[in-house]
């Protein structure tokens, strides 16, 4: 049986750690700013969505699809003005949270592109 990147990076618990410590990183950096003024001042409703997406989108219970539905994330996002600055500092908190957590490092390898990818699919502007 295969290992998905979710149970290597703790299961529920890790990943839920994740997405906690990915908000801590926006909030924290200084070179986050164009992202952290994009949301809300509660970030904890965000924070519970990211856990559930990341749930199932990293192999894990797909939580996020249960609730939401075949919600299209890129149109979820599409309000919001996504250039590469912002999508440079979400992977920036992405990063900073993979090693906040103390992912292994062959699983923020694994993830590195794909995260790449996916803040990459989120611009909508240049």
């Amino acid at each position: 049986m295969e290992t998905t990147p979710y149970e290597m990076l703790g299961g529920e618990t890790g990943v839920r750690r994740l997405a906690e410590a990915f908000y801590d990183a926006m909030v924290e950096l200084p070179e986050a700013a164009d992202l952290r003024a994009l949301h809300n001042e509660d970030l904890s409703g965000i924070k519970r969505k990211l856990f559930e997406y990341l749930s199932g989108w990293l192999g894990g219970p797909m939580i996020y699809f249960e609730k939401y539905g075949g919600v299209c994330i890129r149109s979820v996002h599409a309000r919001f003005p996504i250039g590469a600055a912002e999508r440079d500092q979400w992977l920036l908190c992405m990063r900073e949270a993979m090693r906040r957590v103390n992912a292994p490092p062959q699983v923020a390898a694994l993830l590195d592109l794909p995260f790449a990818r996916m803040a990459e699919a989120m611009r909508n502007r240049a």
